[in-house]
């Protein structure tokens, strides 16, 4: 796989995403699905890359996997359409944010750095 490796405090980030949040976009759509993967925002070459992350079912995440049920509903390559659904990609990081802290979930010093870095 292309791009940066994972370090401990990215994982444990995205296991918080999967535990406490599942997929944002079942979420929206008013179901809980833990069986995630991560998506990246943003690619898997930036610095910032394994933090600017969704986690997404399978059907959400890539057309012709998942529930039958979310075909023609993925983020790969149906991105507009997705956001047009669930909402901007951003908007549902910062609302997975939300959610963790919700959850009594601190977030790493790390990502807290690179948000206030790019605000």
């Amino acid at each position: 796989m292309l791009g940066r490796s994972v370090t401990k405090a990215q994982k444990q980030f995205h296991d918080a995403l999967a535990e406490h949040v599942g997929c944002i976009a079942c979420r929206k759509a008013g179901s809980h699905n833990n069986w995630v993967s991560i998506h990246h925002i943003d690619g898997r070459t930036k610095d910032h890359a394994h933090w600017y992350v969704l986690p997404l079912c399978a059907g959400h995440h890539q057309d012709g996997t998942g529930h039958q049920v979310l075909k023609g509903w993925a983020i790969h390559p149906y991105k507009a359409r997705f956001e047009k659904r669930y909402g901007t990609q951003h908007q549902l990081y910062i609302e997975c944010l939300h959610l963790l802290a919700k959850h009594n979930c601190p977030l790493p010093q790390e990502l807290i750095k690179w948000i206030r870095e790019t605000t």
